[in-house]
């Protein structure tokens, strides 16, 4: 399970081992974190080099997991439980050391929460949108949103599809077919880099975005949909029902519901839902 979790406001990639019960956190964002480098691959490289040499490799206990980078993609990424990265934060110098460790505690701490009360995942996760000045009837249809993608998903998991880069064709196919853009393009075509393009959708990007999801989930359920090739098909239907509606309604309203608008800090007069 594949999260963002933010540090002061900046991102910090992390996984959930459902198996193991423990976080992993992506190393690079850690270092960005802490050292405010603009090159944070390179100096986790130096790092490591210059440990080494000093007899201590760092990279011991790390693993390799698939975690979206700025394009959109899926990617290795080195990554660390907090045992394995506490060690990797003495070895940098860095003021924000010491409340960096505190919020991996929180982190911990309120992952055992939501494990024995799931609501509080719901819960925090609004208390996000709210205090970025998200307006509560957009956070009620994202969150929304996230309930139908996690369906989506569950069914593709029973159904066969791999987490990753299956997951990733999939949904670049719904979107397709419900705005003619794929989600980098949208992305590109918003001004987005590593923000989350559903973070920046307006109302109607949302419940179309959603509309295609379901849709998608009713005809894999509906045909029985199992593998990547029948389920493919299931995401190129679901996303053209969305599409058509998006197109009719378009066509009766004169407006395009394909819009530029985001939430990067600069735009915030752009607000959703004024």
């Amino acid at each position: 399970m594949s999260k963002i979790k933010l540090f002061e406001s900046q991102k910090v990639r992390t996984y959930w081992d459902t198996e193991q019960e423990k976080w992993y956190f992506a190393i690079v964002d850690i270092v960005s974190v802490l050292t405010e480098s603009v090159k944070p691959r390179d100096y986790w490289y130096r790092l490591k080099k210059r440990e080494k040499e000093a007899g201590i490799d760092l990279s011991t206990n790390c693993r390799q997991l698939k975690m979206q980078s700025t394009d959109g993609k899926q990617y290795n990424t080195e990554c660390a439980d907090t045992e394995t990265l506490l060690r990797i934060i003495q070895s940098i110098p860095s003021p924000r050391a010491e409340p960096f460790k505190r919020w991996l505690a929180k982190v911990g701490y309120e992952r055992l929460e939501e494990i024995e009360n799931p609501e509080l995942a719901s819960k925090r996760t609004r208390e996000i949108y709210k205090a970025k000045g998200y307006s509560d009837i957009w956070i009620e249809k994202r969150m929304r949103g996230i309930a139908i993608r996690d369906e989506l998903t569950g069914e593709w998991k029973k159904r066969g599809i791999k987490e990753g880069l299956e997951y990733a064709i999939l949904t670049a196919e719904i979107s397709k077919a419900t705005f003619g853009l794929t989600p980098s393009q949208y992305k590109e075509y918003k001004g987005l880099k590593r923000q989350n393009l559903r973070d920046h959708m307006t109302d109607l990007e949302l419940i179309f975005s959603m509309l295609g999801e379901a849709s998608t989930t009713k005809v894999a359920k509906a045909k029985n949909a199992q593998g990547f090739i029948e389920n493919k098909k299931a995401a190129k239907i679901g996303g053209k029902i969305a599409g058509n509606a998006r197109k009719e309604l378009e066509k009766e309203s004169g407006e395009n519901i394909i819009s530029e608008d985001n939430y990067l800090p600069e735009n915030k007069q752009k607000k959703i839902d004024k």
